[in-house]
C-alpha cells in the first residue's frame, strides 16, 4: 500500500498565486519560490553571518527611521526591532536558505530577510506564523525600502566586515614576518633577480620585505572600507527614492552608523548610486593586490626551501604531513601551496566582479548576487590563508645559516661591491675568472694586482654587502 506523507505546512500567496510553506519556516513564500528557481552553488546565505546580521541592520535601522517619521506604530515597530536585534546576535541564520547567486538583483534576500523578520516579529506579538495581515513583510519590514537600496547597503556591511577580519589575519601574518626579520638579521644570503646571483642582503631583510609588501595593502584595504561606508539607502526603486519619506535616507543611515559603529552616509546622488559599483570594483581589485602579493611570497618560500638537498635549501619549512604515496621521506610545501591556490581563486573572482559591474544597464545592476557572493567569498577565504600561513608555515621557519654563507662566499655576483674601486672591466675579468675555476672573488682580486687584502677585506665585508651600518665593536 503506497504510504502518503502530509506535511505539516501554511499556505501563502503572491502575485503568482499559492504556495504551501513549511508551519516550522520563519521564510515565506518569496523564499519557497527562490529555493525552486535557484539551485546553483549548493551554497546559502545563511552560511554567511555577515551578509544576514548586515541585512538585519539595515531593516532595523528602516524600521527605526519609520518609527521615528510616524509611519510605522510602536507595537509594530518594537517587534520588528526585536526580531532584527536577535537576527544580528546570531539567531535565526537557518532561516536564510536561498543560494547566494540568484536573479532579480538580490531581490530574493531581501524577500527572505522580510519574511524571517516578520514571522519572528508575529511570534512576539503573540500570532502564528504567516498571520500577515498583524504584520506584513512588504508593508511593514519593508516600509519606504527596495531590494535596490537595501541589498547592495547590505552587501556593503558585510564585505566591511569581512575586510576587517581580513586586515586582522594579514597584521598577525605581518607580524610573524617581523619576528622572522629580526631573528634572521644577520643570516647573509645572496639576493637574487631573474633567478640568478645578484648581490647579497640579509635573509631578515628578505622576511622584513614580505611584511612590508602585506602592510601596504592593510592600509588600502582600509581605503576601501572608507569607499563602502557610502550607501544608496533611501533610494528606493532606481535613487529618486519614490514612496520614500525625504527625512528617511539621512536618518536611516544615522540610525545604521548606530547599529553597526560605521559611520555609513547618504550618497550624494542615490541615482548614481544605485547603478554604480565602482567601489566593488575598487575593492575586489585591492583583494587581487592582496591575493598577488601573498602568492608571490608563497612562490619565495616555496623556492627557498626547494631540496632539501639538491635545491636550495636556504630554509626549512615546517614539516606538517607526509609529502608522497610512493616516495618515503619526501615532505611538500602544502602551506604556501594551499594560499597559491586561494590567491588564483581570488584573481578569477575579481573577473566576475568586473565583468558583473560592467554588465549593468541603466538605472541597476541586476548581477550584484554575484559581486557580493565572489567578494564575501574571496575575503574569507584569504583570510584563512593569511592565518594558516602564519600559525602553520612561518612561524616554524628556519634557516641554513652555514649553507647561505657559504653561497654569499663562493657567488660571484660579490664583485659587484668591487666595481667603484677597480672598474666593470676588471670586475667582469674577475668574475669570469671565478666562474671558471671555483676560487673565491677575493682571492682573484688580490692575485691579479687590483686591490690590496686589507681593501678586498673592508669592501667584502658581510654588513657593507648587504647595506648594514658597520657593527659597533667594544673594548
Amino acid at each position: 500500500m503506497e504510504t502518503i506523507v502530509t506535511l505539516d505546512t501554511r499556505t501563502e500567496s503572491d502575485s503568482l498565486g499559492t504556495l504551501e510553506v513549511p508551519r516550522s519556516a520563519y521564510w515565506g513564500i518569496h523564499t519557497a519560490r527562490a529555493l525552486h528557481n535557484f539551485a546553483i552553488t549548493g551554497d546559502s546565505i545563511g552560511r554567511y553571518p555577515a551578509l544576514i546580521v548586515s541585512l538585519a541592520a539595515v531593516k532595523q535601522a528602516a524600521c527605526q527611521a519609520n518609527r521615528e517619521l510616524g509611519l510605522l506604530d510602536d507595537e509594530r515597530a518594537a517587534a520588528i526591532e526585536a526580531a532584527c536585534a536577535e537576527i544580528r546576535s546570531g539567531a535565526l541564520h537557518d532561516q536564510f536558505p536561498i543560494d547566494p547567486i540568484q536573479g532579480g538583483a538580490g531581490t530574493s534576500t531581501n524577500m527572505n530577510a522580510n519574511e524571517v523578520i516578520a514571522n519572528r516579529a508575529l511570534e512576539l506579538l503573540g500570532h502564528e506564523r504567516g498571520a500577515y495581515t498583524a504584520l506584513d513583510p512588504l508593508d511593514h519590514v519593508n516600509l519606504g525600502q527596495s531590494t535596490n537600496d537595501v541589498y547592495p547597503t547590505a552587501v556593503r556591511l558585510a564585505v566591511i566586515r569581512h575586510i576587517r577580519d581580513l586586515v586582522a589575519a594579514l597584521g598577525r601574518l605581518i607580524d610573524e614576518f617581523s619576528g622572522k626579520s629580526t631573528e634572521f638579521a644577520d643570516v647573509i644570503k645572496m639576493g637574487r633577480t631573474q633567478l640568478q646571483d645578484a648581490v647579497p642582503m640579509t635573509l631578515g631583510q628578505e622576511f622584513g620585505t614580505f611584511a612590508v609588501m602585506l602592510r601596504e595593502d592593510c592600509s588600502r584595504l582600509e581605503e576601501g572600507i572608507a569607499l563602502l561606508r557610502e550607501c544608496n539607502l533611501g533610494g528606493t526603486a532606481i535613487g529618486t527614492a519614490i514612496n520614500g519619506h525625504p527625512a528617511y535616507p539621512a536618518l536611516a543611515c544615522a540610525r545604521l552608523t548606530e547599529i553597526t559603529g560605521e559611520n555609513v552616509t547618504p550618497a550624494e546622488n542615490l541615482i548614481e548610486a544605485t547603478q554604480d559599483c565602482g567601489a566593488f570594483v575598487q575593492v575586489s581589485g585591492i583583494l587581487k593586490r592582496v591575493a598577488v602579493k601573498l602568492s608571490k611570497i608563497c612562490n619565495d618560500l616555496r623556492l627557498m626551501s626547494s631540496g632539501p638537498l639538491t635545491g636550495l635549501r636556504e630554509i626549512n619549512l615546517p614539516a606538517v604531513q607526509a609529502g608522497s604515496s610512493i616516495m618515503p621521506g619526501k615532505v611538500n610545501p602544502v602551506i604556501p601551496e594551499i594560499v597559491n591556490q586561494v590567491a588564483f581563486e581570488a584573481i578569477g573572482a575579481d573577473l566576475a566582479v568586473t565583468m558583473a559591474a560592467e554588465a549593468g544597464q541603466f538605472q541597476l545592476n541586476a548581477f550584484e548576487p554575484i559581486i557580493g557572493y565572489s567578494i564575501l567569498k574571496t575575503t574569507a577565504h584569504l583570510t584563512a590563508a593569511a592565518d594558516t600561513l602564519a600559525t602553520k608555515c612561518v612561524t616554524g621557519i628556519t634557516a641554513n645559516r652555514d649553507h647561505l654563507a657559504e653561497g654569499v662566499h663562493r657567488s660571484i655576483g660579490i664583485v659587484t661591491a668591487l666595481t667603484p674601486h677597480i672598474g666593470y672591466a676588471a670586475s667582469a675579468r674577475i668574475a669570469k675568472l671565478a666562474l671558471q675555476t671555483g676560487q673565491p672573488v677575493s682571492e682573484i682580486a688580490t692575485e691579479l694586482g687590483l686591490v690590496d687584502t686589507e681593501t678586498v677585506k673592508a669592501l667584502l665585508a658581510p654588513h657593507r654587502l648587504a647595506g648594514l651600518p658597520a657593527p659597533v665593536t667594544t673594548g
